[in-house]
């Protein structure tokens, strides 16, 4: 007989609804919500919601970001209630939940921006933060548009192999290699405090870092993690941001292919999976408001590598979102 999700046993600590316990259903086994984490239907209220956004016609390379949230997901299986190297509990020291995914249509790119920012505005009036996979990465617009209308212009770290601040490609304005231009130019941005890390690999030419500049970035490339070290990118990314709201945006090509496989469009020379968590967990110092995670394309995975280094990438999210104290965990029939 089939047990309903609302009838499994979780871990909760002060009155806030957590993962499915491990130790009484397999983690194989039970719902593939985000960290087998309750429903938003299951609880009453919302401090971070997860959402999915299977959409990838914004593509200029190979597809796949379509099946990225579901893939995310079933790799998160083994993700577990404490962080140690965060040292925080981020289910039990904040209300999470899995929202599901905002449909949209995947023929009219336009339109799907639209659906997605009208989701997120919806989720933001329930949830005070969204953790949204995608999907490819113009998502990362219609998001900017619903977190700016509740914090005004943010600041951008944005983590990535490429810049994402081109004009068009065929003509057109809306793909995933075009959000932070658009977003820069409606004014959904602080230019003072954008940041892009990560970058590498060969570009159309100099004028691309030019008008990127003009649109309020600087820039941490890939070839300087080695000098900088971990601690030096945190230092430049909190001297950026100062005191701004933070949006974090995470394409999965940051890291290299050797660490993340399952992506539409790779270049050598990226980080570890390593040190991108590391970084990550510097972003508990920020004024994290919302992040999103992209590009994750399963048909190219194997034994889930992208998809469990997108998982934990999720998962320093929401620990950098959550508040340091916690109570003990207990677990509830």
């Amino acid at each position: 007989m089939r047990t309903p999700a609302s009838d499994l046993p979780r871990i909760t600590t002060g009155g806030r609804v957590g993962q499915v316990d491990a130790t009484v259903v397999p983690r194989f086994a039970g719902p593939a919500t985000f960290a087998r984490l309750p429903r938003i239907d299951e609880v009453s209220d919302v401090d971070v919601a997860v959402v999915g956004v299977p959409f990838d016609s914004g593509v200029s390379y190979r597809p796949g970001a379509r099946f990225g949230p579901a893939h995310v997901r079933e790799s998160s299986r083994l993700l577990r209630p404490y962080n140690p190297a965060a040292d925080v509990e981020p289910f039990a020291s904040q209300q999470v939940v899995d929202a599901g995914d905002i449909p949209v249509n995947s023929f009219d790119i336009e339109d799907a921006i639209a659906q997605v920012e009208a989701g997120a505005r919806e989720l933001l009036e329930r949830a005070g933060r969204l953790v949204t996979i995608g999907g490819d990465h113009t998502i990362a617009l219609p998001l900017l548009r619903a977190v700016a209308a509740k914090h005004g212009p943010v600041a951008v770290v944005h983590f990535d192999a490429h810049l994402d601040t081109w004009d068009t490609y065929f003509g057109a304005a809306y793909t995933h290699g075009t959000p932070f231009r658009r977003a820069s130019e409606e004014g959904l941005v602080d230019r003072s405090g954008c940041l892009h890390v990560g970058t590498r690999g060969p570009l159309y030419s100099r004028q691309d870092l030019v008008d990127d500049r003009e649109l309020g970035f600087q820039v941490v490339p890939s070839v300087e993690m080695d000098d900088l070290g971990v601690r030096g990118v945190v230092e430049r990314i909190r001297d950026r941001v100062g005191e701004r709201p933070v949006y974090l945006s995470v394409d999965i090509d940051v890291l290299d292919p050797a660490f993340a496989p399952g992506t539409g469009t790779p270049e050598a020379g990226g980080l570890t999976s390593r040190e991108l968590l590391a970084v990550l967990r510097g972003f508990a110092e920020l004024d994290l408001v919302g992040a999103d995670l992209v590009e994750v394309a399963p048909v190219y995975d194997h034994a889930e590598v992208t998809g469990i280094a997108a998982s934990h990438v999720a998962y320093e999210m929401l620990s950098a979102m959550s508040p340091r104290t916690t109570p003990a965990p207990e677990v509830r029939p």
